[in-house]
């Protein structure tokens, strides 16, 4: 579906300089707020206990949490809806000497001294602190190894000069997106970790699509310098990636307005990171790989001994 007139002419390259602006300032302030407030981890990374517990009838968060206070958990419990307004979701920092079924009981005796015969613990799951840092290590070399296989991939499915392109705009995705985490002082858990990594993967077929046209368009224009060429191909993926994150967004508000508090983080990385990276196949990929210096001759086909190779448009 193409609501582009053919034929509409955009400068996005003769945008690059302030995209680049923003873009690093962007970058600047996630850099920092990681460097000195850090991620809120969740006990996924920290270790610590999940409870689970259903109420007979409904019971404002609040009261649940003051009463965890007055069970002696004072700030270290964090307390969420999970599916329905009855059934919440407690999670507590690690407990010194304490087993995390005996947390599980205790958490069960604050609550039940506030609303007698109102509560029921369904499960108790204890994460240890060394766990929590492997899957935090694992985490960051999952970003990493995911960072390297796209740089080969794409340099040898393209040129090196668009591999380091798409590498860039990832780096930009990940920086923003964990970085805003980092600002407002988000939860951080293994499902935001998989959003990232999703992230990655969107903004990367994005950026595909882009370049794909790019270096067909280098093969077919005769005429035109790579910011213009450049340009025209932007022009014609743009129907195709406002439909694809315009819907990809319409699913996302509905799954973080109606999902629940417990897939909120996913919901908001996938939501920030889906807007981000549409900017990036925009303006930071295509930026960078004119910048590299990419030109007509680095795209042209191999010509093979006795084949004609027609280039003509």
């Amino acid at each position: 579906m193409q609501f582009i007139k053919k034929g509409t002419s955009i400068d996005f390259m003769g945008k690059r300089r302030a995209a680049m602006v923003l873009s690093g300032l962007a970058m600047l302030i996630g850099i920092v707020a990681i460097a000195v407030r850090g991620l809120n981890f969740g006990i996924d990374f920290t270790g610590g206990t999940l409870v689970e517990v259903n109420y007979a009838k409904a019971v404002p968060l609040e009261e649940v949490r003051a009463a965890l206070a007055d069970g002696g958990f004072g700030d270290d419990a964090t307390v969420q809806s999970f599916g329905t307004p009855r059934d919440l979701l407690i999670r507590l920092a690690p407990q010194e000497k304490t087993a995390g079924n005996q947390v599980g009981e205790q958490v069960a005796q604050a609550l039940d001294k506030a609303t007698p015969g109102n509560v029921q613990v369904r499960r108790v799951e204890f994460v240890g602190p060394q766990v929590g840092d492997e899957l935090a290590e694992e985490g960051a070399l999952a970003v990493l190894v995911a960072l390297m296989a796209i740089l080969i991939y794409v340099a040898m499915r393209f040129e090196w000069r668009f591999a380091l392109g798409s590498v860039i705009a990832l780096v930009h995705d990940v920086t923003i997106t964990v970085g805003l985490f980092a600002l407002l002082q988000l939860p951080f858990d293994l499902p935001v970790l998989a959003a990232v990594l999703a992230v990655i993967g969107y903004s990367l077929n994005d950026t595909i699509v882009v370049y794909d046209r790019v270096r067909e368009n280098f093969r077919k224009m005769r005429k035109g310098s790579a910011e213009q060429i450049i340009n025209t191909s932007l022009v014609q993926t743009l129907s195709r990636t406002l439909m694809t994150s315009g819907t990809t967004l319409m699913v996302l508000v509905a799954l973080y307005l109606l999902g629940g508090e417990i897939i909120h983080g996913f919901a908001f990385a996938l939501l920030v990171g889906v807007v981000v990276g549409t900017y990036s196949s925009i303006y930071v990929a295509s930026t960078a790989a004119l910048m590299l210096g990419v030109s007509k001759a680095d795209l042209m086909a191999v010509k093979k001994e006795g084949v004609v190779v027609d280039d003509r448009p």
